[in-house]
């Protein structure tokens, strides 16, 4: 006897003549159908989507940068000339900077008036303070006026990511115009360095930071203290890593996979059950007409 390989099928096929449609089975196939059309297509929206994941650790994650941080700073004071505005650096490894010039330019408002400074500088990973004052001035105004607006102050590079909204610029739109003129202004700054990885493994470094900020008129013994704008600043040990991710095809399948057999098992059970009492049903319209 000839071995005959179709007795492996486990699909047997009924005879389309011992089948019987019924209205109720196809609008249940056509529902049946359109749900699965729906879920497939929110399930290939969800594939061919980059998923942005965050975690937090302890490290330092740029350690190429040499214990350095950029910083981006772009600040105007309308009420104070630019040959009195200066940029001074300090931190806790003795750096101590005065009228800092590198990188920086100072651009006059107003005919002359005011001023707006736009610096890129360096800063070590200590805490410390950078400062817009009139330190460096050769000499000094009786009374600086520091009311001011803060463009920019980013740390980093510039992450522009659709999926990131993270306070990579939180001092960004700052206005102090209405601000006491005779006042000092201090923003702590709690700096948390940050990673995005994309989805070909290439990192960037940024940070982004909180801020708190008081205003206050000093004075010492020697009479009232000249006012500055203060950027104290602390690195925080935890960095948050943001990282591209794309959901791996066998899931997209197996996915497709569990939706098409469980729709098609849960309708074939809904479709039985309602052929079975519709016969039911018949049989005792028949018995009572009898």
């Amino acid at each position: 006897m000839p071995f005959d390989f179709r007795r492996f099928d486990i699909y047997r096929k009924v005879p389309k003549d011992l089948t019987q449609p019924t209205y109720t089975g196809a609008i249940i196939s056509v529902c049946c159908c359109l749900f699965i059309l729906f879920l497939f297509l929110s399930e290939l929206t969800g594939f061919i989507t980059t998923e942005v994941v965050n975690e937090l650790y302890v490290d330092d994650p740029d350690k190429d940068s040499g214990g350095k941080i950029d910083v981006s700073l772009n600040i105007s004071l309308p009420n104070l000339h630019c040959e009195l505005v200066g940029l001074d650096i300090q931190d806790e490894m003795g750096r101590h900077e005065v009228g800092h010039i590198d990188n920086s330019m100072k651009i006059p408002l107003d005919n002359g008036a005011g001023c707006r400074f736009e610096g890129q500088f360096s800063i070590n990973k200590v805490p410390g303070n950078f400062h817009v004052s009139t330190h460096s001035a050769t000499a000094q105004p009786q009374n600086p006026d520091m009311t001011h607006i803060i463009h920019k102050l980013s740390f980093g590079d510039t992450l522009q990511v659709q999926n990131v909204h993270g306070a990579f610029n939180a001092l960004g739109g700052a206005d102090r115009l209405t601000s006491n003129p005779l006042a000092s202004h201090d923003y702590i700054l709690k700096i948390v360095p940050t990673v995005y990885e994309d989805k070909n493994g290439k990192q960037r470094y940024s940070y982004q930071y909180t801020v708190a900020n008081k205003e206050y008129v000093a004075y010492s013994h020697t009479g009232r203290i000249i006012p500055a704008i203060w950027f104290r600043y602390d690195l925080s040990p935890i960095t948050v890593k943001y990282t591209e991710r794309r959901q791996p095809l066998y899931r997209f399948i197996t996915t497709i996979c569990a939706i098409i057999g469980g729709t098609f098992t849960v309708a074939g059970i809904l479709d039985s059950c309602i052929f079975t009492a519709s016969e039911a049903w018949k049989k005792i319209q028949l018995g009572k007409i009898h």
